[in-house]
């Protein structure tokens, strides 16, 4: 029979934050793969784990993942950690849980920490809906991209970020983004746990006077839902009723399809859209 990959999610700070369950699977598995063997052994030194380590990180995770895959179908069980927090979760993991299903090797997760949630239910912004984007790309042009796309999100979005970068981050946000709300979360389940609730303008002005220190969990405001629906209803009176039409009708819907959507962005009712179209009815 196959073995099975553990998805084992690991303290982020704490080590009190492990699950009984997540100590026994790692003392269980025949191997424990980890983003860096140099951290884990720590933490397996820690809980008296003497289960072999072998590495798994982003910089093998295409080969790594099929010789560990051929490992589970030969019938070894297999733990996956990384360095801090769930496997799989902005990090190489999802490689390998992609392979194993491909594979047909049963694949489990074990829940524990997550900074991302961690943060959220720290911020004191809405918990409802969220938008996870983990670190920003470091190329311009798509960092520019997602920024864009983000300037309408009006989900609380969630970013991983590291001091040195914090500074020009955040600028980079205020710029794009207009000035919203910001929690700062830094050093998470640690000694020097931090949540800072904040803006954008008045964080940069606080971390131009103190040197950022420490991983950060930025926790930020959506966009006000009424506010951007009437900037919306704003550009789209701004455009040729014609033109209005045509948007949709290019995107394959009917008439009918088109014309609703017209009204329900120019905030009419559909018998005035039918009025004013002269060229497709």
């Amino acid at each position: 029979m196959a073995g099975k990959l553990y998805l084992c999610a690991t303290p982020i700070g704490n080590l009190e934050d492990i699950t009984f369950r997540v100590v026994r699977t790692l003392k269980e598995v025949d191997v424990v793969a980890a983003e860096d063997t140099r951290n884990s052994i720590k933490l397996l030194n820690h809980f008296e784990i003497k289960t072999p380590l072998t590495s798994y990180h982003e910089f093998n995770k295409y080969d790594k993942a099929k010789v560990l895959v051929s490992r589970m179908l030969g019938g070894e069980n297999i733990a996956l950690i990384t360095d801090a927090g769930t496997p799989g979760i902005s990090d190489p993991g999802e490689e390998l849980v992609r392979q194993c299903y491909e594979a047909g090797v049963e694949v489990t997760s074990l829940p524990g920490a997550a900074a991302c949630v961690t943060a959220l239910t720290l911020s004191g912004l809405s918990t409802r809906r969220f938008a996870f984007e983990a670190f920003l790309p470091a190329d311009k042009k798509e960092k520019a991209a997602i920024l864009e796309e983000l300037k309408s999100e009006t989900r609380t979005i969630i970013i991983y970020e590291a001091p040195h970068r914090l500074k020009k981050t955040i600028a980079e946000l205020l710029s794009v983004l207009g000035n919203r709300r910001l929690t700062a979360v830094k050093e998470l389940t640690k000694l020097h746990e931090n949540v800072f609730l904040t803006t954008f303008e008045e964080a940069l002005a606080y971390y131009e006077e103190n040197e950022p220190r420490g991983e950060f969990v930025l926790v930020i405001e959506g966009r006000d839902i009424e506010e951007l629906k009437k900037e919306k209803e704003a550009s789209f009176l701004e455009m040729d009723i014609n033109e209005h039409m045509k948007l949709y009708l290019d995107k394959g819907m009917d008439k009918k399809e088109a014309m609703k959507a017209v009204a329900v962005d120019r905030g009419i009712p559909k018998r005035e859209v039918y009025k004013m179209l002269l060229t497709y009815v």
